[in-house]
């Protein structure tokens, strides 16, 4: 019970903290109490929580919840079969429909990525209209590929440096051609992936969302692995940071739809 209460009091301190800034209101009309801005304008904001690997549903309440409820004071956990966050939410939302937190059974679930609890939620659901869902998912869609840019930029970032300080054989490993070939195919996967995620932010078109989307998880799972290579055994301990942000791309790239669903959406589009 402790344990449940310290996590809801620190996403609560968090929440409060972003709140504070309007951001989970950002797509919300002013005469709702929001600010009455874009998805172009929530997106940037969404890859710098990306980069820092912010540990609460900021996509699921300010992209998917907030113009989903109406509503710019409640917190929101999304998911398909497994939720993550579902234990300190205020509104449960999965493909069947809106749930409440305090009317469910939590089944917990071990993650790959720790800071994002996951639960399997059963109750009885309150419908949600078809329509409204897939406009919610594909903002969702949008603002997860918006993080995993985020958070391959840090990756790439934090693995230049280390590659500018570490030295072997006396000279930088940054010198290494190996070195400077595995960071550039990580710029270039982000370069290619920022383009389709503002477009998608845009247009919020389906298949724009899951082209982004889909860009944006090679972009990152691209760079992650660069990333631990060019790190080598530091990489894999859990007191050097790198390992936050692996973890949370390989979590993102499952999240809000995988690669085969965002292909097969695509496919279907182009055929």
């Amino acid at each position: 019970m402790m344990e449940r209460i310290s996590r809801r009091s620190l996403i609560e301190s968090l929440c409060g903290g972003l709140g504070s800034i309007g951001l989970a209101g950002m797509l919300a009309p002013e005469a709702r109490g929001g600010l009455g801005l874009t998805m172009v304008d929530l997106v940037l904001i969404l890859e710098e929580t990306g980069r820092c690997a912010a540990p609460e549903p900021i996509v699921e309440t300010a992209a998917f919840g907030v113009p989903l409820l109406d509503r710019t004071d409640l917190t929101v956990a999304a998911g398909q079969e497994l939720v993550p966050w579902a234990d300190t939410a205020d509104v449960i939302v999965t493909a069947a429909g809106r749930f409440d937190p305090g009317a469910v059974e939590l089944i917990a679930y071990p993650s790959v990525d720790g800071a994002r609890r996951m639960f399997e939620v059963r109750g009885t659901p309150a419908p949600i209209a078809d329509d409204v869902l897939a406009a919610a998912f594909d903002r969702g869609v949008v603002g997860t590929a918006a993080q995993q840019c985020g958070l391959a930029q840090r990756m790439l970032d934090m693995t230049a440096g280390y590659a500018k300080e570490r030295r072997q054989f006396g000279v930088a490993i940054g010198s290494f051609q190996a070195v400077k070939h595995h960071l550039a195919n990580a710029r270039i996967a982000l370069e290619f992936a920022r383009p389709l995620v503002y477009r998608a932010a845009a247009t919020l078109d389906p298949v724009h969302a899951s082209m982004a989307k889909c860009k944006a998880d090679e972009a990152a799972l691209v760079t992650a692995r660069a990333a631990l290579q060019c790190h080598g055994a530091i990489g894999y301990t859990t007191e050097y940071d790198l390992h936050l942000y692996l973890k949370r791309a390989w979590a993102l790239a499952r999240s809000m739809g995988d690669g085969p669903l965002h292909r097969n959406r695509i496919g279907a589009a182009i055929l």
